[in-house]
């Protein structure tokens, strides 16, 4: 696999800095049950890297000494974590917002009957991913009969009420562009889904989250290998706005990866680039436990303008 990160070091990318810490998003593992080629964290059923017991209560350590008000869950698939149960359920007992970034396809997976009801039960909410409404471009991007078991699982957590509403139980899809290109607008975007989707198998959602393919990892690494690299770079800076950088995550999440050291995003994280911690080269989350990141500087690459082109994008969708 081709090494995006020299490619991205050299950067005139603004400067920006943490605001108050409100989410702390965890990599619970790379283990995943699919192999996807926009995976911007190279997950897979060959991997082994999974957090241990010892550093999620590490996690909820920091989460109850901070007072973020959510903690996101990612992978890899983050329910094949052996501790997962445990972490959602002590995070919850805490007051704390649980998201859940699930692939659906996980709920048919051996060991994960009961997975749904688990995640109803303690009001976890779910983001999962659904690149496209149509099985063809579904299937090309994350495997064969993925569609159909996405579909499938959707309708199975709309029985337990999630995307139903008033029943408090949160759903929201997943966008990413086929290719090298830049999310259409989420809004519009969001009404073909639920029209499509409704029409064909009746199923609901509350809402849908568009996000850019970053240029790292496997993605990046395809893009390399199609000389395709230099052009995404050219459309990401050109399409840069300044006043996404204002609603950019990474001023109030922070990024733990599954041995417990800390990122300023996910992205960073999948290139190495750490936190900035006076003292620590590499910070841990025993490092910064009782301690305010709040004004610190965060670290930018040239990679950062995903995050800023066009309507913007970040864990949560859209910036603007």
């Amino acid at each position: 696999m081709h090494a995006t990160l020299p490619l991205l070091t050299k950067t005139d990318f603004p400067p920006i800095r943490r605001r108050r810490l409100e989410t702390v998003q965890v990599n619970l593992g790379y283990v995943c049950n699919q192999t996807c080629l926009h995976c911007h964290v190279n997950a897979g059923p060959t991997r082994t890297e999974s957090m241990d017991r010892e550093t999620v209560d590490q996690v909820l350590g920091v989460l109850a000494a901070s007072g973020a008000k959510a903690i996101d869950l990612t992978g890899g698939a983050p329910e094949l974590n052996p501790h997962f149960r445990y972490l959602v359920a002590r995070a919850r007992a805490l007051g704390a917002r649980v998201i859940d970034r699930c692939n659906l396809t996980i709920l048919f997976e051996e060991g994960q009957e009961d997975l749904a009801p688990f995640l109803a039960d303690h009001q976890v909410e779910i983001v999962a991913s659904l690149p496209c409404y149509t099985e063809e471009l579904v299937d090309r991007q994350r495997g064969k009969g993925v569609y159909d078991k996405s579909v499938r699982a959707i309708r199975r957590l709309n029985e337990l009420g999630y995307g139903r509403e008033g029943s408090g139980l949160v759903l929201n899809l997943v966008y990413n562009p086929q290719g090298p290109s830049l999310p259409p607008a989420q809004e519009r975007l969001e009404a073909d889904y639920k029209r499509i989707l409704g029409e064909a198998f009746g199923i609901a959602f509350n809402g849908l989250l568009t996000i850019a393919n970053m240029p790292i990892q496997r993605f990046g690494s395809t893009l390399i290998s199609k000389g395709q690299f230099n052009a995404y770079m050219t459309l990401l800076r050109g399409a840069h706005r300044e006043d996404n950088l204002e609603s950019v995550m990474c001023k109030s999440l922070v990024s733990v990866d599954w041995q417990g050291y800390l990122y300023d995003c996910d992205f960073n994280q999948m290139l190495g680039l750490p936190l900035v911690v006076r003292g620590r080269a590499r910070p841990h989350l025993r490092d910064v436990l009782g301690h305010d990141l709040e004004g610190n500087p965060i670290v930018v690459n040239d990679h950062c303008y995903g995050c800023t082109a066009g309507q913007g994008s970040s864990c949560g969708g859209a910036l603007a």
